[in-house]
């Protein structure tokens, strides 16, 4: 997959995402929102190395680098982030403030909280319209 198709697929993924945080579980709407996530988790690239299965949550949160800035504040170097993640990360973070060197870390551990919530809540949307069918 190319950089333009991973950039993409990640954001279709982030305005789905942001979509569906606003509705209930079962609400009909959701329907939609649901199919297109269905259709990029088909799509999404299997690139981890050694292994035939994507890194989970800690693997990532594990393979990132932080280091202290000169000013005082903890960035990470975007380079260790795998991808996708990477890319799901600078997708979240449109308009964020960051240093030249590299992100804040906190954004990095905010982005990692929040999609273990979108996740969390996407099961949730995905349990009930598997109760209907």
């Amino acid at each position: 997959m190319t950089h333009d198709e991973l950039c993409q697929l990640e954001g279709a993924r982030r305005r789905a995402l942001w979509a569906l945080a606003c509705l209930r579980p079962g609400d009909p709407r959701a329907s939609d929102l649901l199919a297109i996530l269905d259709d990029l988790d088909d799509q999404e690239p299997n690139d981890t190395p050694c292994s035939d299965k994507p890194l989970d949550l800690i693997e990532v949160r594990n393979s990132v680098s932080v280091m202290r800035h000169s000013s005082g504040i903890d960035i990470i170097l975007e380079q260790t982030i795998p991808q996708p993640w990477r890319e799901r990360f600078n997708q979240a973070s449109v308009g964020s403030t960051r240093l030249f060197d590299g992100p804040y870390a906190s954004d990095w551990d905010k982005f990692l909280v929040e999609w273990e919530r979108e996740m969390q809540h996407l099961q949730k949307h995905r349990a009930v319209q598997v109760g209907r069918n």
